[in-house]
């Protein structure tokens, strides 16, 4: 099956992957969850764990999908592969610097792309010896509230190509008010605290709806990240570069 953007699922088919991950889980946590995969020549690891691995830094998440889309949405801390896939299992060999037994988690576009399952292959076959796989994938890490990180040139290609898209701003009022994105909505950290997002015009209607989050600096975008986590959108990507950076990139879009 040819592989496709997870930004452009709608809701029906999230909540059937997630209804496939729950079938794996048995009789455990949704977090704990894998695909479970026949014939799989590397183990997997669940959503918990790929949120643990994070934490830790105890295994190099690699995201083996393309660079747009990579641009448009990726787990944070996940490494992009230079090239085209045939020359993907030499770029991860130059990533662990020839060293074949570090820890490496790939993941791609969920249960129906195969990408990941065969840099996995690959990569066993070329002698890694510690490669396992989250093919739930990120239509899943987002629908369970897992963080999204976009790329500066992934917000230029949304400002040129979806009008329907939301940005939120989490500057103060006063800096929001000295100039934002265009279209841009203000979510200041003293009325987060306070109301949340109420008086913000969220898109009800469509909780696949794209919003991008930004801020001063990262902390301020991961921050209202953090409380998209636990709302019915999950189509949501939040910058980790400065407003600065970002203002100067869409202005030259």
């Amino acid at each position: 099956m040819n592989r496709f953007c997870a930004a452009s699922l709608p809701a029906m088919m999230l909540w059937g992957l997630i209804m496939l991950a729950g079938d794996a889980a048995a009789q455990g946590s949704i977090d704990q969850a894998t695909l479970a995969e026949p014939g799989q020549k590397t183990g997997e690891v669940s959503t918990g764990q790929v949120r643990r691995i994070l934490a830790d830094g105890s295994a190099i998440v690699v995201d083996t999908r393309s660079r747009a889309e990579y641009a448009a949405g990726h787990i944070p801390g996940a490494q992009l592969l230079d090239g085209p896939p045939s020359g993907h299992a030499a770029a991860v060999e130059r990533l662990v610097s020839g060293d074949k037994t570090k820890a490496l988690v790939l993941y791609c576009n969920g249960p129906f792309c195969q990408a990941s399952r065969r840099l996995s292959e690959l990569l066993v076959a070329a002698g890694f010896s510690n490669v396992r796989r989250y093919q739930l994938g990120i239509p899943i890490w987002r629908a369970l509230g897992g963080p999204t990180e976009i790329e500066l040139d992934g917000i230029v290609r949304i400002f040129k190509a979806d009008r329907t898209a939301v940005f939120l701003d989490a500057r103060s009022a006063d800096d929001y008010a000295k100039g934002s994105l265009p279209g841009a909505h203000n979510i200041p950290p003293d009325k987060l605290a306070s109301s949340g997002l109420q008086g913000v015009p969220m898109p009800v209607g469509d909780f696949n709806t794209r919003i991008v989050l930004f801020g001063r600096d990262f902390a301020q975008a991961r921050a209202l990240a953090e409380v998209f986590s636990t709302r019915p959108w999950h189509n949501v990507a939040y910058y980790p570069g400065s407003f600065a950076t970002l203002a100067a990139a869409v202005g030259k879009k």
